[in-house]
């Protein structure tokens, strides 16, 4: 996927970029500022963790969980996964997915069962390997965000990269879980500009 990104930066002509990796994502944007340190010029880790990082291996698990949850109460399964189970939390959840509805155009169609299950094996397979020298390797400026309670790749992650990476800073939300960019998203977002401004 990273490899993908590289190709797909370079066919639109950009020379350097700025990242913003959540989740997954963060992954892939790991990878892309070790291959290619000459093409990231800042990035942001958002619920996200290094390769290795505890926990996420349990990928398989947590999602069941959150799915017989979701099921049983009738809520959308990202309140269970992206939401802390406070009040706060659960009304900033609905709030995010009404957010997600008001775009009425141009939409992305939802992921198939094919795409789900092959993003599952790639975070799973992210956890069962080693990134402790590419993060070393790493010098850009890394914002790294997530929320205190992340069950998807939980939150003692996020604590790993910034110390890890040589130059990152870090920003964990309260109340919030792997969403909490989404739960706390103007707070968020003048954090984003302010670090890709500086």
């Amino acid at each position: 996927m990273a490899t993908d990104a590289i190709a797909f930066i370079g066919a639109l002509g950009f020379t350097q970029v700025d990242l913003i990796g959540f989740s997954l994502g963060g992954f892939i944007a790991q990878v892309i500022a070790h291959d290619r340190p000459d093409l990231v010029r800042r990035m942001i880790l958002a619920g996200t963790g290094p390769a290795g990082g505890k926990g996420t291996t349990n990928l398989a698990a947590v999602l069941q969980d959150a799915f017989q949850k979701a099921a049983a109460q009738k809520k959308h399964p990202k309140h269970f996964l992206f939401f802390s189970q406070t009040n706060t939390s659960q009304a900033a959840a609905d709030a995010f997915l009404q957010r997600l509805q008001e775009r009425k155009d141009d939409r992305d169609l939802a992921a198939s069962n094919e795409t789900t299950q092959a993003q599952s094996t790639a975070i799973v397979q992210w956890g069962k390997s080693d990134g402790t020298k590419r993060l070393s390797a790493i010098s850009h400026p890394v914002l790294v965000a997530n929320g205190d309670n992340d069950i998807m790749v939980p939150t003692t992650n996020s604590f790993a990269l910034f110390q890890a990476l040589p130059n990152a800073e870090l920003t964990i939300f309260p109340d919030a879980g792997h969403g909490g960019i989404f739960q706390y998203h103007r707070e968020f977002t003048e954090q984003a500009l302010r670090f890709f401004g500086s």
